[in-house]
Formats: C-alpha cells, structure tokens, sequence
C-alpha cells in the first residue's frame, strides 16, 4: 500500500448544498471540516506508508474519521456506516453524496499501522498546535493533572485460569502457524478434548483435590509445550510467536521445578514461600501481555491500565476570579483543553508519571507556571528540576517518616537547626552534631548526620527525641536545595492558602467524567499498550474538539457552574 499525500479532498458542490440545507445551524463534524482541516494532512503520516503499490485511503481522512468516530463513541462498523449515510459526516470528508464508502476492517488496519510506527499522537499534537497558533493554549498558567483507572478488554483470570488458558492460546496460535509440527508433538485428540473450550472457573472441578490435580495436568501440558518449542530440532520461528513465548512466561511465574527423593523432575504449582514476580512484571493474561493488576485505595482493583489527563484550567482569565466578575470585564473565557495524555501500565504509581508529563508539556511550549497535581508525592528532586524549569508544582508532598513527626511527639526534623557552611546540626538542646556523612541512598545523594553517644547520653531530652538502642540520635537529610525545597513545600501545604489552590485541581474530575461519557476512556477498546495509548491519544483529540465546538458556537462554559434541578427553579420563581 503506498500514500499520495493529498490531505482533505475538496467538497463537492451538491454535498456542500444538501448538507446546509439538512443542518441550518450546523453539526460538529461540518464545524470541524470548516475549521480544522488542515489539521488532518497526510503528510505527518508518510513515514507510516511506502511510496510503491497500489495507493490506499487517505491517512488524513481516517484520521478524520477515527476522531468523530471517539467523539460519538462509535465501533468500527458503526463509524463505516455513518461515513456512507451521515450528510454531515460526507461533508467532513469531503465524499460525493453517492460515495459507498469504505470496509470497517480499514479502521483497524490503519491503527495497527499507527501503533506499529508511533505515530498515536500526530492528530493530538497538530491539534495542540492548531490550538497555540490560535491563542488557545499557551506556555504559563495554570494547569492540573489527574490519573484513572482503565480496565483492559480482555475476562479476569484467576491463576488457574490463566495457566490453563495460556496453554489453550498457544495451541490455538500453533495450530493456524504450524499444524503439522504440533501434530508430531502432542496427542491432538486428547489436547483437543482439554483445551477445545475456553477455559473458564465455571467449568472447574468443585473440590481443591481434583483442582489441584488439574493445576498440575495444565502445567505439565505448558512445560512439554515449552520444551518441544525450544529443542534444538524445533524452527526458531516457532519460538517467535507471541503465544508461545507468553506461555513460556506463565510458566515460569505460575510453576516450579523441583527434583524429588528419586531424582525426577516434578512441577508444582508456586506458593507463597516459593515467591512471585513483581505486579509490573506478571502476565494476567495470554491475550494482553500488557495489562495488569493494581489496587487503589481498599475499594479499587481492576486488571488494565492507567490514564493521565492534563487540561488547561482557566489561565485567561484566572480561574480562582468569579465568573459573573470575568464576563463583566470584557475579558474572554477561554476553554479548558487537554494539553497531554499519559498511559502507562496499572502498576506505574502516580509519582513516575509526573517527569515525563512535563517533559512532553516543555517539549510542546505549552509548560504551564502552576501545574497542580492530585496526590503525586513528588520527590524533592522532582520539585526542584521543576522550579528550575520555571514551574511551581501544587501538590501534596510526603511528610515526614520519622517516628517524632508521626506520633506528633518529640523533636522531629524541624526542631533541628542546620548550619550548612560548617556542616553541623544544633539539637534542641542546643548540643552539637559529631559527624556529617555524605552518602548514597538509592542511587540518590544524602547526608546522614550523627550525635555522639556522650553528647546524647545524659540529656533530659533524650526520651522526647530518640529510642535507638545506643541513645543517640540520627537524622537523614537531602543536600541544601533540595532539603529547602521540601522543607519549603511541606510548610507551605499546611496553609489554607495552598489548600485552596489545590482545590482548584478536582476540576479535572468533571473532565474525566466528561471523558468517560463520549468516549468510554476507562474502558479499554484494544489489546495491548500501543495501541491503548492510540485509543487515549484520539479519545483525548475527540474531547478537545467537542470542547471547541462548543467554544465556537455558545462560548465557554462559565467556570465553577452551579447545576440546579428544575425543582430548585421552580421554587425560586414562586418565592420571589
């Protein structure tokens, strides 16, 4: 398939004429191919196609069609469809009123394309950039970010499950790719009857002893598998398959293999003493080698993924000002529009994800002055690259771990005095510290400071301020800067100004939960990281240009507005 960049093709005149004679007023999809379609070119996506064969559909078009296709929570056949019966939706792409469109199957192909070439985020980006270039994002201000579960598409398995259908993928997978070398392997009748459905909970024997007994038939089947795949007499292709090399990790993660008294090798399933792999590095499904489990809180646990959101709130004019007060000064209300989105597996904590969002905000000159965040706990190293950078982060920091601080009693870190030049610390007391090591604490540089046993020995303080069992006190700091940052933001939190600031970020709820209602962002469409970052990066393209529609053609919604029942307007008229 080759491309011969085009971009958007002309609107034909009797397309143009029934489409403003069937919508007076307008729809979204006309409003957009009005006003953004040169954010839909093709040549962005040229690296994606080659230059020789028989030309395919237009990139820009698909790219098109995908947007309105998250923008009304569509499938793939249904986005098809609307292409060939929708006036407006012709329209938008350009197409004669007689254009029988195209296959739903090409949607699919061109995101595996995409997602195979990184190229998820070019309509985001040239949109944002459309944005800038019109005054409606801008470097400074305000922005917030916020995280959401995703959960991936494919059934929760428990671990039996998961061994025995791993097994079940792998045979599916050899079965289409190299039939006749697994019919040399394996009894394909008795396989069949095993693995011929599904694998499912419902299905399983009622007592732990015959669960346990198929728990060790499903692990013997995986390693005679595993084994037959990696002989030396095996193709090398056969090991490349992705079900077969899932299994293998299945393996691994659910089984091990011990020698008994007689010296024979026996598989039995893990235990706890035996160990795990970590949660980021454990399969929860053949079929999603991404997806994961996670926990949130005691209430939330979902196998799946993880979505950051950042949106501009209210930079022009401060959002903190009233609206009613804003709209009277002449000022214009601006809309708040996604600047990034982040996915990331579900055991990336929170923390992890806030580098990388304001290195991509930088790198798109759209870096705001206040980023709030909600409950990142940023390290002090973070807070102060991003002062550095020239932007203040608004978000709760850790306090601190000492057993003082915690129990609200005695001398924690703040009732001591540092003198950087001399390296000393002052104690309460007024004694002074007897040793200042620099030190290395994961990979990250510290200090740990030391009183002496003579000096700490007969304090009257010394109950309020250690209980080691030497009777000395020790303290772990970061380097000056850092140390200051922290120290600086933890007080800071304290505040009721800071508390009110922060305040400002549970805005970015109502733009998950606007997310969630157009586009189902909390539930995965596809299998696989690529290409659910893909889903995120359109979902988010889908919301922006809702909110720009609605920015074009009633303004932008006043901030903080109060929603009232027609109950409640009903009795404010009669009691005025």
């Amino acid at each position: 398939m080759s491309m011969r960049p085009a971009g958007l093709p002309e609107i034909p005149e009797q397309t143009v004429t029934v489409a403003r004679a069937a919508f007076s007023k307008g729809s979204l999809a006309i409003r957009v191919r009005d006003r953004l379609a040169e954010v839909f070119a093709d040549e962005p996506f040229s690296a994606a196609f080659g230059v020789r064969g028989a030309p395919g559909l237009s990139p820009g078009v698909l790219s098109l069609v995908t947007v309105l296709q998250f923008a009304e929570d569509l499938t793939d056949r249904q986005a098809a469809a609307m292409a060939v019966r929708a006036i407006d939706w012709k329209y938008a792409l350009g197409a004669e009123l007689t254009d029988t469109g195209f296959d739903a199957s090409v949607l699919s192909r061109f995101r595996t394309r995409l997602a195979d070439s990184g190229m998820e985020r070019v309509v985001f980006d040239r949109l944002l950039e459309h944005c800038k270039e019109a005054g409606l994002v801008a470097a400074g201000g305000k922005q917030r970010t916020d995280s959401t579960h995703v959960i991936s598409v494919v059934r929760d398995l428990n671990r039996l499950e998961l061994a025995g259908e791993s097994v079940r993928a792998a045979l599916e997978a050899l079965a289409v790719a190299a039939p006749v070398w697994l019919a040399g392997q394996i009894d394909i009748t008795e396989f069949a009857e095993r693995y011929g459905p599904r694998v499912d909970g419902w299905r399983m024997p009622p007592s732990q002893t015959r669960r346990d007994r198929l728990a060790q038939v499903f692990g013997q089947d995986a390693l005679a598998l595993c084994r037959a795949a990696w002989a030396g007499d095996a193709p090398g292709w056969i090991r490349e398959i992705e079900a077969v090399d899932l299994l293998r990790q299945v393996l691994v993660q659910t089984y091990i293999i011990r020698s008994d008294a007689r010296g024979r090798q026996v598989i039995r399933k893990r235990d706890a003493d035996d160990g795990v792999p970590p949660g980021q590095l454990r399969l929860a499904s053949p079929y999603d080698r991404d997806a994961r489990w996670a926990a949130k809180g005691d209430d939330l646990f979902w196998m799946g993924y993880k979505i950051h959101l950042t949106e501009t709130c209210g930079t022009l004019p401060d959002a903190d000002a009233d609206a009613d007060a804003v709209a009277g000064s002449g000022a214009e209300l601006m809309p708040n529009l996604i600047t990034d989105v982040h996915t990331t597996d579900a055991t990336v904590p929170d923390v992890q994800a806030t580098a990388p969002i304001q290195r991509k905000l930088t790198e798109r000159g759209v870096k705001p002055a206040e980023h709030y965040l909600d409950s990142g706990y940023p390290s002090a190293d973070l807070i102060t690259k991003a002062l550095k950078q020239g932007t203040r982060m608004v978000t709760p920091v850790l306090l601190d771990h000492s057993a003082q601080a915690k129990a609200a009693e005695g001398f924690d870190k703040n009732a001591f005095t540092i003198n950087w030049k001399t390296r000393q610390v002052r104690c309460p007391a007024g004694r002074i510290s007897s040793h200042w090591n620099p030190v290395k604490q994961h990979d990250k540089d510290a200090i740990v400071i030391t009183f002496s046993v003579l000096t700490c020995r007969d304090c009257p303080f010394q109950r309020q301020c250690t209980t080691s069992k030497p009777g000395r006190r020790m303290l772990t700091l970061r380097p000056e800067e850092l140390h200051e940052n922290l120290a600086r933001a933890r007080a800071e939190q304290k505040t009721d100004t800071w508390k009110n600031k922060y305040a400002l970020r549970a805005g970015v709820e109502g733009t998950i939960n606007q997310a969630l209602d157009l586009t189902g962002i909390r539930r995965a469409r596809y299998r696989g990281l690529p290409k659910v970052r893909l889903q995120h990066a359109f979902s988010a393209t889908a919301l922006n240009i809702v909110r720009l529609d609605t920015h074009w053609t009633t303004g932008p919604l006043p901030l903080n507005r109060p929603r009232s029942s027609r109950l409640e307007r009903l009795s404010y008229r009669l009691s005025a």
